[in-house]
């Protein structure tokens, strides 16, 4: 993180805000690189953390979109270190897994940055 002192927003003051649908928040994403219009979208979840209901289909309807990858990475990367287990990419009714580890992970994006890059 660029910025030691940001803290994690909370969206609770939000509860309830949209009458129609009370249980509606909104959902944060921990990566996004954009190049030429294409997006590349990572959700970072330690061990035993879960996706909210509402995180899955936001992440499921982004990556059904023409312009967006998105990927679930399995990890963290903080002041306690950096880990990476495995990522993965969401597929329309699936996970498919890609690789693990912190090489296989910069081995990924520099090759979507490259795609996107020669993308006409």
């Amino acid at each position: 993180m660029r910025n030691a002192y940001a803290s994690h927003t909370d969206f609770g003051f939000l509860n309830g805000i949209i009458q129609d649908n009370p249980k509606a928040m909104p959902s944060n994403l921990d990566m996004v690189f954009e190049r030429k219009g294409k997006f590349l979208v990572g959700e970072w979840k330690r061990t035993n953390e879960e996706i909210s209901v509402g995180q899955k289909i936001l992440l499921k309807q982004l990556a059904i979109l023409p312009n967006f990858t998105v990927l679930i990475i399995n990890g963290y990367s903080d002041n306690e270190g950096i880990e990476i287990d495995k990522f993965y990419q969401v597929g329309q009714n699936s996970l498919i897994y890609i690789d693990s580890g912190i090489d296989a992970l910069k081995s990924y994006i520099n090759t979507w940055y490259k795609l996107s890059n020669n993308a006409i």
